[in-house]
């Protein structure tokens, strides 16, 4: 599994702008085979978005990068954030959350779970 992250910095007075955006285009990655996304605004600096896309493999993200959707959002909002953009590929090498209605072993506790890079 490939989790891409790509930080957006809007330009000024257009944070909530972008944020509008992103959270519109980003969804349609799962119509190329990701299987999750998630969009985060720092509460700090209010301008700055983390994108955040798992792919199965790159290429699926790579057609989801190139695809129209996302070109027209990278032309339409040209101005809204500065360049350069990148994205920088990530492995998920582990994670843990807490469950809502727990599992009956650990009181909605999940323990970490850890998965290396294939």
């Amino acid at each position: 599994m490939d989790t891409f992250h790509i930080a957006w910095y809007a330009t000024g007075f257009r944070g909530d702008k972008v944020e509008n955006a992103l959270r519109d285009v980003t969804a349609t990655c799962l119509r190329y085979g990701a299987t999750e996304w998630s969009l985060h605004r720092s509460l700090d600096d209010r301008y700055k978005h983390l994108q955040i896309v798992h792919f199965e493999n790159k290429l699926d993200f790579e057609r989801w990068w190139g695809g129209r959707e996302m070109i027209d959002f990278r032309v339409i909002a040209s101005s809204w954030y500065q360049v350069p953009l990148l994205y920088v590929p990530h492995d998920l090498v582990g994670e843990g959350r807490i469950t809502e209605h727990g599992d009956g072993a650990g009181n909605g506790v999940a323990a970490a779970e850890s998965s290396t890079a294939a």
